[in-house]
């Protein structure tokens, strides 16, 4: 099955291909579209992303939202995540603003990272999956093989060593929000496909 990537970012587009290797066959856009993301939820403006590059391409998509939510700061990111302190145009600034902003409250770095995946195959044909990651926000940047949030994001794991996301790539493509909504992504499409092949 082919999608197209309702997405510009380059590194989202190679995460993708990474995971749905071999089941699904995901292509990044030729160009990215302006969409309003007006949604309160990450699977309204999932969706909202699906439709307006279907209504453009005509051909299946695949969009997700994500997220990172933090305990101490519950009103910032959230669905709003992207849009966190649109002044600045590095995530590497829009990080050090938020490890400044929990320093100075002395707030709960409790964190969780949420993804919603949704596939646009028609307009009466769209699923939703969704995937999430525990951890907590640490003191400093480290790690440069993520994007986003990943450099400050400390998942929960057993080793507990104060590797963040973006240190651990490998992790990340089995265990991240993204990756665990694409799993359960794959073994729904996986089961379509087995059924459709065995009718008569």
């Amino acid at each position: 099955m082919n999608f197209l990537l309702a997405s510009g970012n380059a590194h989202k587009a190679e995460e993708f291909k990474e995971l749905f290797s071999g089941i699904l066959n995901i292509s990044a856009s030729p160009q990215t579209l302006e969409v309003d993301e007006t949604g309160e939820t990450y699977t309204e403006n999932a969706f909202l992303k699906a439709k307006a590059y279907f209504d453009i391409y005509k051909i299946p998509t695949l969009a997700d939202d994500s997220g990172l939510t933090v305990e101490g700061l519950p009103d910032i990111l959230g669905v709003k995540s992207a849009r966190f302190a649109p002044e600045l145009k590095s995530y590497e600034d829009k990080c050090k603003l938020l490890l400044q902003m929990l320093s100075q409250k002395k707030s709960s770095r409790t964190a969780y990272f949420t993804c919603v995946l949704c596939f646009y195959l028609a307009p009466d044909e769209v699923f939703f999956f969704e995937g999430r990651v525990l951890g907590k926000i640490g003191d400093e940047l480290r790690g440069s093989k993520g994007f986003g949030y990943d450099p400050i994001f400390i998942p929960d794991r057993k080793e507990d060593n104060g590797m963040s996301l973006a240190e651990l790539p490998k992790w990340k493509n089995e265990f991240s929000h993204r990756a665990k909504a694409s799993q359960t992504a794959l073994h729904f499409f996986k089961e379509s496909m087995d059924k459709s092949h065995k009718k008569p």
